[in-house]
């Protein structure tokens, strides 16, 4: 799985005209399910990034995950982050999980949130989504956790 954080002091996720999942400070991640994905690498890439220092302590070095400092989690699925961009000028979705498993994934994966941290607002999956966020530092970082390889 694929996670693109983003520590944020404020987005929002609108469907529709309407606002579907906002917070304040905290991070805003784009989450993207990859064929073969399982909810071992969910749980992983949740550890992680529930965990990751990314927000300053009192010496102003990244000390602090969003758990630390009671952030917000805003989740958004992305399943163009998995896109093959190697050859021509169209991107290829090929690595990422089909949308039937995506959506599973996705949903296991936001369960999961809500039961290990306070805050957690979504996107919707499937739906054309309108993202606005407010990068602060600018602070992103991309994270992933690939299947084990059976040989």
């Amino acid at each position: 799985m694929i996670g693109l954080l983003q520590r944020v002091t404020a987005a929002q996720v609108v469907v529709d005209g309407a606002v579907v999942g906002a917070i304040d400070g905290g991070l805003m991640v784009l989450v993207c399910a990859e064929r073969g994905d399982s909810e071992r690498e969910a749980d992983a890439l949740l550890a992680k990034l529930l965990s990751y220092r990314v927000f300053s302590d009192e010496a102003g070095k990244m000390n602090r995950s969003v758990t630390d400092v009671a952030g917000g989690l805003l989740l958004v699925p992305q399943f163009t982050l998995a896109a093959d961009t190697r050859s021509g000028t169209r991107p290829s979705f090929t690595p990422a999980a089909p949308p039937d498993e995506g959506k599973r994934l996705f949903d296991y994966f936001v369960r999961q949130a809500s039961s290990r941290h306070g805050t957690v607002a979504t996107g919707r999956f499937g739906a054309d989504m309108q993202v606005s966020l407010t990068n602060d530092g600018p602070v992103t970082f991309w994270l992933q956790t690939s299947p084990k390889q059976v040989s």
